[in-house]
Parts: structure tokens; C-alpha cells; sequence
């Protein structure tokens, strides 16, 4: 097993960490990979993510939907299954952590990163639907298979020709492989800590009940997924934004210099908690531009196997349904997100912890004379006097949390009893003067993650309703996305092995997500991020390629106006439910 992650941690770094060296930070190839992808397809097409944002709302509201048209669902539920699996643990772990190393000026970066993810999501939506693959039409809707399939696969193969199909189904296994970890396992794993490390409840409890939900949504297809998501996902993010809405109201006074902060932070950055972000105007915003890519997922392939099986016969009408995605989920609930941490404080403030040596959250960290902290390899030892480090020299290793050094350190949980002793980072224990050894050391630390977020909703919510809602939330971001994520895995299935394989790939789904309720996920967590950075190689490489037929398609589309016929189409039906209505 060691091993195993000894090679997964490498093959990680190598794919997700490498990049180009700039000025004191380097900026990684997926980075350069995505962002240049989302500039050149927004100039391709002329900025229309801004121009068009209104059309995409208004084709949301249904009032051009034809259900006479092919596909599985309406717009609407073709968005908010994608946004099921888009809003996730990402929207409330991912902005703290963005915030933790860039400060607060990581989330500008982030609104940037979600305007020209609009381009992107726009361009494979409109490519997936155009190239998507109608098994019937419409024969069956309620059919469990689906009745129809769309995604990167589709088009790469359909689009760039039958010599590029190694490269699709490349992509295919790519994808169904990590929904198996990235979309479902993980997810469960989220769950039951949270569930036990707030009520106490096992982990086998909480990764059976919700296993057991997935099976019956999933198990259904793609119009039962449709009809959950259209009512979870607008339920989840109502309540999310809803308590942040009211944290920021009580803040009112303080918003306006909240957003001066974030972007003066954005431009000349002075306040990352781990040092990382000070005066480091590039490494403000890698960590921005990293997490608002991998919050909206615009260019790694998933959300378009969702917008595929969208009832409509116009790809565009779709696509700009798309642009809807990044705009809710980065431009709204990230921003809600941020503005918690930054205007409650919490983001650079420390609280009481217990530092266990053996936690996934330790690390060792050197101070640089400006102030800057780096990560190091662990040390033989460190020795403690008195709650403080015998070598405080710039350079010297000390302990960290989160990656940002602490001090003093205590030997109790009330921090009366200052520790004086050796750490020994190989050992994972402290061992002070007197012999005792410790497992765990105390000192006042910063959070990150969805710890940090919950920090906010309880520092700006009265008692612990602030608590439950980050926790509700982190129940409901989780099991949607394990839901979204298995259709997105099925369609690869569908289109590697046929359709028999589907319900076998079900199953399989539904045990990985009880199985990782249970065990430990440090190797699923990096395995998942690791496909994740291939799979988006061969997407983006099949948009640039393709974004001449993206074009021509956009301009078809807004020169013909085919949503006033629909427009009328859903006239005519209302007029026929009104009359019914009156006959009955």
C-alpha cells in the first residue's frame, strides 16, 4: 500500500504540480492548459458568454422547451443535474482553501477563472448535443438507459473522425474512472466524517443510508436523476446561500471595503495566511485561477455528458443553458462562500486546536526573514522550551497546521501547561522532559478547507445554526454529486461496452460509495485528482479543434431565432392545459 501511494504521489505531482517556472512561483500545465483554453475560445467567439447570459436564462425557465423534441430532460433539469455534480464539497472547501494560501484576493481570481470557464462549457455543451448520439426518439422517455448519449467521447470521435476514436475511448475510461473516486467515494467519505465527527454517528450507518439513497435515484436513469436534481439542487443551494445571504446583511457595513479588500488583494497581495500569498502577486492568483477551475469544472468533460440528454433539437439552445452552470456556481455560491470568510474574519483568525501528530492536517514549515513560510520535509526532531522553539532562526523547521507555523505549544486541551520536550515527527509522538509522550500537542491554529467555512457560518450566525447549515449543505452537495456523477459514469459505460453494461456499472458505483463511507481515502483523494488533470487533456485538445463548428453553429442559431417557434409551441400548450382544465 505504501507503495502504491509512494507512485500515485509522484505520478500526482508530476501531472497536477509541474509547470512553468515565473518569477518566484511556477505555474502549473493544467493551469495554462484550461485558462488558455477558456481566452481562446471567449475570443473565438466574441465574448459571448457576456452577451448571451440573458438568452441562457431565459431558455432555462422552459419558456422555449418542446417536449415533442429528442432527449431525456428539460433544460432545466439538464442544468441542475450538472450543477448537482458541479456545487459540491468544492463551493464550501475549495474557496477556504483558496483563500487560506492566496488570501483574499484568491477569490477575484476565481471570478475571472468562471468568466472564461463560461466560453469553455459553453463550447463542449454545444459540441455534446451536436454530436450526441439518439438511440430513439423519444420512444420511452422513462426508459432507465436513456435514450440518449452524449460527452467528449462523442464528439471526439464524431467530430475529429474515426482515427481520433482512441483518443474518446481513452477519455471515456478516464472519466468513468474517476466517477467511481472523485464523484462518489470521496464524496461518501465526506459524509460519514462529517456525520461522526459532529453526532457521533458510525460511518458504516451514514455510508449505508446514503448508498442506499444513490441506489434508488441511479438505479432509475436519467429521468428519475433529472427529476431529484431538479428539486435537490435548487433546494441545496437555496439554503446554502440563503444563511450566507443573511451573514452578509448583518455585515452590510462592511461590504463595500470587503470587496475594496479583494481586489486590492487581487493586484498587490499582502495577507495569504500561509505566507504563501505575501507580496506574491502570481501565487495569489494560481490559487484562484486552481480552485475556480476545479470548482466549475468548465474543460474537464463531465457536465456535458448531462446537457447531452437535454430535450432539444438545437445544440445552441443548450449551450447557452451552460453558461448558466459557472455563473451559479462560482459568480453566486462561491462569492457567498468568500464574503463569509472574509467579512466574519475567521480566514486569517486562530482558534484552539488539538494538533495531532499523526493527522493528516500536520506539516513542517520553515520561516523565511519577510515573513514567507515553506513547506519542508519533516525533521529528525524539533525541541520545544516552554511552549516556544530553542531555534527560532529563519530557516529552522517548525511545526505547522495547515501549512502556517504554530505557537506556543500546550500539552492539555485548556492550554494552562506550556510543552517543554523534543517532537519527533518519525515517531508521530512528543516527548517531554519528564518522559510522558504525547500523541497530540495544542496551540492556537488556522483552519482550512470546510472547516474553515463552517468557522464563518458559526462566528456570523447566532448558537450553532450556522454549524448545521454548512453541515446540511456538505449532506446535500455530496449525495447530489454522487447522483450526477454516476450518470456521467453510465455514459461512459454505455459507450465503451454497450448498454448491458450499464446497470453492472449501477451496482458497482453504489458499493464504491458504501466502500468509502468506511475505509480511508488518501490514495483515492490523490487517485481522483490524478485522472482528473489527464482527462482533460484530450477535451480541450478535441474544443480547440472543433471550434470552427462551434462557431458556425452559434451563428446559425441567433441568425434563424428557432426559440420564437418553441416560444410559440409552449403557447399553444398552455393554452391546451388551460382548456382541460376548464372542460374537467
Amino acid at each position: 500500500m505504501e507503495l502504491l501511494e509512494s507512485i500515485v504521489n509522484a505520478a500526482s505531482r508530476y501531472i497536477s504540480d509541474i509547470g512553468i517556472p515565473f518569477g518566484e512561483a511556477e505555474i502549473p500545465y493544467m493551469v495554462i492548459a484550461l485558462l488558455g483554453t477558456g481566452i481562446f475560445l471567449t475570443l473565438r467567439l466574441g465574448f459571448l458568454q457576456l452577451r448571451k447570459l440573458g438568452h441562457g436564462f431565459a431558455v432555462t425557465s422552459g419558456v422555449y422547451d418542446d417536449p415533442a423534441e429528442p432527449g431525456d430532460v428539460s433544460h432545466f433539469q439538464a442544468l441542475t443535474t450538472a450543477l448537482s455534480a458541479t456545487v459540491g464539497i468544492g463551493n464550501i472547501a475549495g474557496v477556504a482553501i483558496a483563500i487560506h494560501w492566496g488570501g483574499p484576493g484568491a477569490l477575484f481570481w476565481m471570478w475571472m477563472t468562471a468568466l472564461l470557464g463560461m466560453a469553455t462549457k459553453y463550447s463542449e455543451v454545444t459540441l455534446a448535443q451536436h454530436y450526441r448520439q439518439v438511440e430513439k426518439v423519444d420512444l420511452d422517455p422513462h426508459k432507465w438507459e436513456g435514450s440518449v448519449s452524449g460527452g467528449p467521447m462523442y464528439y471526439i470521435e464524431r467530430g475529429l473522425g474515426h482515427s481520433w476514436k482512441p483518443l474518446a475511448v481513452f477519455f471515456a475510461l478516464m472519466l468513468g474512472t474517476t466517477a467511481f473516486l472523485t464523484g462518489n467515494a470521496i464524496q461518501a467519505n465526506t459524509v460519514a466524517d462529517t456525520m461522526n465527527t459532529t453526532f457521533g454517528i458510525p460511518v458504516w450507518v451514514s455510508g449505508l443510508v446514503t448508498s442506499t439513497v444513490v441506489a434508488l435515484v441511479i438505479i432509475g436513469g436519467i429521468t428519475r436523476i433529472g427529476r431529484v436534481t431538479s428539486i435537490l439542487a435548487p433546494l441545496m443551494a437555496t439554503i446554502y446561500v440563503i444563511g450566507a445571504l443573511i451573514i452578509i446583511g448583518l455585515s452590510y457595513d462592511r461590504l463595500i471595503p470587503t470587496f475594496g479588500l479583494i481586489v486590492r488583494e487581487a493586484f498587490n497581495p499582502t495577507a495569504g495566511v500561509a505566507g504563501t500569498g505575501v507580496g506574491v502577486f502570481l501565487l495569489t492568483m494560481v490559487w484562484g485561477v486552481k480552485r475556480g477551475l476545479f470548482s466549475n469544472e468548465a474543460g474537464q468533460g463531465s457536465a456535458p455528458i448531462a446537457h447531452a440528454a437535454a430535450k432539444t433539437d438545437e445544440p445552441v439552445s443548450e449551450g447557452v443553458v451552460a453558461l448558466v452552470e459557472p455563473f451559479i456556481d462560482t459568480i453566486v455560491i462561491c462569492t457567498m462562500t468568500g464574503l463569509v470568510i472574509i467579512l466574519t474574519g475567521v480566514w486569517d483568525n486562530r482558534v484552539k486546536t488539538e494538533i495531532t501528530l499523526s493527522g493528516g492536517d500536520i506539516s513542517w514549515v520553515e520561516l523565511e526573514a519577510n515573513g514567507n513560510q515553506n513547506g519542508i520535509q519533516a525533521p529528525l526532531e524539533i525541541r520545544i522550551a516552554d511552549g516556544h522553539y530553542v531555534d527560532s532562526a529563519p530557516g529552522a523547521p517548525r511545526l505547522g497546521w495547515h501549512e502556517v507555523a504554530v505557537e506556543p505549544l500546550y500539552s492539555d486541551p485548556e492550554q494552562t501547561a506550556l510543552f517543554t520536550g523534543v517532537v519527533y515527527p518519525d515517531r508521530q509522538t512528543a516527548v517531554a522532559d519528564d518522559g510522558t509522550t504525547y500523541q497530540a500537542l495544542y496551540a492556537d491554529a488556522v483552519e482550512s478547507g470546510a472547516p474553515l467555512t463552517m468557522l464563518g457560518f458559526q462566528a456570523g450566525l447566532p448558537g450553532d445554526l450556522g454549524r448545521y447549515i454548512v453541515v446540511f449543505s456538505v449532506l446535500l452537495f455530496a449525495i447530489s454529486t454522487a447522483i450526477s456523477w454516476s450518470y456521467y459514469g453510465d455514459r461512459c459505460a454505455n459507450y465503451l461496452f454497450g448498454a448491458k453494461w450499464i446497470m453492472p456499472y449501477k451496482v458497482v458505483f453504489v458499493l464504491m460509495h458504501f466502500g468509502g463511507a468506511v475505509v480511508s481515502l488518501a490514495v483515492a483523494w490523490t487517485l481522483g485528482d490524478l485522472f482528473l488533470g489527464i482527462v482533460i487533456i484530450p477535451n480541450l485538445l478535441a474544443l480547440i479543434l472543433l471550434s470552427p463548428k462551434v462557431v458556425e453553429l452559434t451563428k446559425s442559431y441567433f441568425e434563424r431565432k428557432p426559440w420564437i417557434e418553441n416560444r410559440e409551441v409552449q403557447r399553444r400548450l398552455r393554452e391546451e392545459r388551460r382548456l382541460r382544465r376548464k372542460a374537467n
